[in-house]
C-alpha cells in the first residue's frame, strides 16, 4: 500500500507545480508588460524628434522594415561604391579641421525619399561631441540627395519604407571612411 500512496503523493505534488508554473506564466503574459513600458520597438526614429522635409511621407502599411541595420544592398541607387564616389566627389572641406564619427540613422519610403533623419555626432574615441555645423549640413545635404537612394517594394509590388544608416569617418575635416 505504501508505495501505491507515494506514488499518487508524488504524482499530485508534479501535477500542482505545474499547475503553479502555468498560472504564473499566463498571469506575466496578460500583464504584457513590455507593451506599456515599451510602447516602440529598439532602433524607431520618432517624427516629432527627427529631420525631415514637409513632403515626407511613409509609403507602406506604417511598418518600416530594417530595423537596427537597413538594407544596405538593397538601398544604394545603383551601388555603395557609386554612393561614395558621389559623396567624395563633391564634398567639399572647407578647412574643417573636425575628427570623428558624423552618424545619419533614417527611413527611406517607396519614392527613395529619406526622412525621420536622427544626426549623431562622436569624436574619435565615440564620446559624444558637437562637430562643425557647416560641414553637418553639408554632409547631410549630399546624404539626403534622392538620387541615392532607391525605394522598394516586394515581389508583390507591396511599397515598403525601410531603415538606413550612414557613418562618416572624418580625419581633419576629410572623409577617411564611409560606412555601412
Amino acid at each position: 500500500m505504501r508505495g501505491i500512496a507515494y506514488f499518487i503523493y508524488k504524482n499530485i505534488k508534479i501535477l500542482f507545480l505545474t499547475l503553479f508554473i502555468f498560472i504564473i506564466s499566463y498571469s506575466c503574459r496578460e500583464k504584457n508588460y513590455s507593451a506599456k513600458k515599451y510602447i516602440n520597438y529598439i532602433g524607431y526614429l520618432d517624427p516629432n524628434t527627427t529631420i525631415s522635409s514637409t513632403s515626407f511621407a511613409l509609403c507602406g502599411t506604417g511598418k518600416i522594415e530594417g530595423t537596427h541595420h537597413g538594407l544596405p544592398k538593397l538601398a544604394y541607387k545603383p551601388n555603395k561604391g557609386i554612393f561614395d564616389k558621389t559623396i567624395r566627389s563633391k564634398y567639399q572641406n572647407n578647412e574643417y579641421t573636425d575628427s570623428g564619427y558624423l552618424n545619419f540613422r533614417f527611413v527611406i519610403n517607396c519614392k527613395g525619399e529619406i526622412g525621420r533623419v536622427e544626426i549623431i555626432q562622436m569624436n574619435i574615441d565615440l564620446e559624444e561631441t558637437e562637430l562643425n555645423s557647416e560641414m553637418i549640413d553639408q554632409l547631410y545635404q549630399l546624404t539626403s540627395e534622392s538620387e541615392n537612394w532607391n525605394g522598394y517594394t516586394t515581389k508583390d509590388q507591396k511599397p515598403i519604407d525601410y531603415y538606413m544608416y550612414v557613418s562618416y569617418k572624418i580625419i581633419d575635416g576629410e572623409i577617411t571612411e564611409i560606412l555601412p
